[in-house]
């Protein structure tokens, strides 16, 4: 497997949805992915295996030094290959490069060992408060 890391590459909103469906367990839905993050990210990372989206991330910022890493996800047969630990790592470089000065992520506790020894996090505290839905 040779992965190449494309900042802001081209996708179909359509595998990209594939990727998230397996990845989270769910049935796939016509989100629009590429709406989504042309209008409010600062940007996202494509993992491709030659043509195969393989991995991919969205970076969201606030317009200024702050970059949130959102939505990761690795095709169920790329995982455990260095796939997700290269699409942080290009998320931090590209977000350090346009400027931002911190790279935020929350995730689900069995994921603390990638995000803090994999990547280099660091635990911070938050807040969090669930929202009903509209």
């Amino acid at each position: 497997m040779t992965i190449t890391y494309i900042w802001r590459g081209d996708f179909d909103s359509a595998e990209v949805e594939q990727l998230h469906a397996a990845g989270f367990d769910r049935e796939p839905s016509g989100y629009d992915w590429w709406a989504q993050v042309t209008g409010h990210s600062l940007g996202w990372v494509n993992a491709r295996d030659g043509e195969r989206l393989v991995g991919w991330v969205n970076v969201a910022w606030d317009g200024s030094g702050h970059a949130f890493v959102l939505d990761t996800v690795v095709a169920v047969d790329a995982r455990r290959s260095g796939v997700g630990t290269g699409l942080i790592a290009e998320a931090a470089r590209q977000a350090g490069a346009a400027g931002c000065e911190w790279l935020h992520v929350d995730f689900e506790e069995h994921l603390r060992g990638f995000y803090f020894e994999t990547c280099g996090f660091r635990p911070t505290d938050a807040g969090l408060i669930a929202l009903p839905a509209a």
